[in-house]
């Protein structure tokens, strides 16, 4: 079996076994349940002051009293909490069921679940989800223990298919009101849901706006998941091509160079489009994909973050 599949001739006790082992073999030591390795953010326990930096720093983080004392603009830093909340939003619309590689989208939406869950166990540390299922929020209330991940897991894994849930937008709006202490929040998706009809006009995306408030009070990962035909099409011909969300069919004649090349060019400004929302909101985008090895992937995000956070924690000298 190719090691990003999931064997789903299994039944989900073996299932979920297998994906943890996976998770556990290839990540063991990089974080170890420590929140800062997995996403670096601004804890709660003041820590003092540095200089701001542009681009890196964040304005509300300003130390008002440092930058008029100093004449040099700083922000506050603040040590990591160290038990932490963890919110994960599953997006389970009928999009997600989708694949066309090792994997569907909504078994990688599970995996990204599943690493956050097993990387962050410990310490006290708890895991609380919503999923976006059906014309409701499933909510799980925020647990510790493996115990706990594996029913999420588990409960993940039996949502039933071609979902037409309430709109991600929507969904972000509720974990938000249902999180009022700050921790870290992972929104998993392939974040299509609210882009104008065509993905390519110039409005936001009506999910931008709520992830922007969400930003503004936890550290967010956006981990988007996608799958290579979404960016473009094989040459096989004449094809059917099914909406999952709408139901909707269409004959597309895959033969045509001019029609691949129009299709690649829309699904890029369209993959253009959410990661621009996802940086205008403040948060951290990871995206997957179900043709490229998503542990590797996750792997690299650690380690620019880590990069990233260590490179603003280095003290700027101040010229004599």
């Amino acid at each position: 079996m190719n090691e990003g599949g999931f064997a789903p001739e299994l039944v989900p006790e073996r299932r979920l076994r297998r994906l943890e082992l996976m998770i556990t073999r290839r990540l063991d030591g990089l974080l170890h349940g420590s929140y800062l390795g997995l996403l670096p953010g601004i804890g709660s326990e003041p820590a003092g002051s540095k200089e701001y930096r542009p681009g890196e720093d964040e304005v509300r983080r300003m130390d008002w009293a440092v930058t008029a004392r100093t004449t040099v603009p700083h922000v506050r830093t603040v040590d990591a909490d160290r038990e932490l909340a963890t919110h994960v939003l599953v997006d389970a619309s009928a999009s997600m069921d989708f694949g066309t590689a090792d994997l569907e989208k909504r078994e990688l939406a599970l995996a990204a679940v599943a690493a956050v869950g097993f990387l962050t166990l410990g310490n006290g540390n708890r895991l609380g989800a919503h999923l976006l299922s059906g014309d409701a929020v499933r909510r799980y209330p925020a647990r510790g223990g493996r115990p706990s991940l594996l029913a999420l897991l588990r409960a993940m894994m039996l949502t039933p298919r071609n979902q037409h849930p309430v709109s991600l937008g929507a969904g972000i709006e509720a974990l938000h009101r249902q999180t009022p202490r700050t921790g870290l929040v992972v929104v998993v998706s392939d974040f299509l849901d609210g882009l104008d009809e065509d993905g390519l006009g110039p409005g936001a995306p009506e999910w931008e706006e709520p992830l922007r408030r969400l930003a503004a009070r936890h550290q967010v990962l956006a981990v988007q998941v996608g799958d290579p035909r979404e960016q473009e099409l094989p040459d096989v011909g004449l094809l059917t091509l099914v909406d999952p969300e709408t139901g909707r069919r269409r004959e597309v004649p895959t033969a045509s160079k001019k029609l691949r090349a129009k299709y690649a060019a829309a699904a890029a400004q369209q993959q253009a489009t959410i990661a621009a929302a996802v940086k205008r909101a403040g948060a951290a985008h990871l995206p997957l994909r179900t043709d490229r090895d998503w542990v590797a992937d996750i792997v690299r995000h650690v380690h620019a973050r880590r990069r990233l956070s260590r490179a603003a924690a280095k003290p700027q000298r101040t010229p004599s």
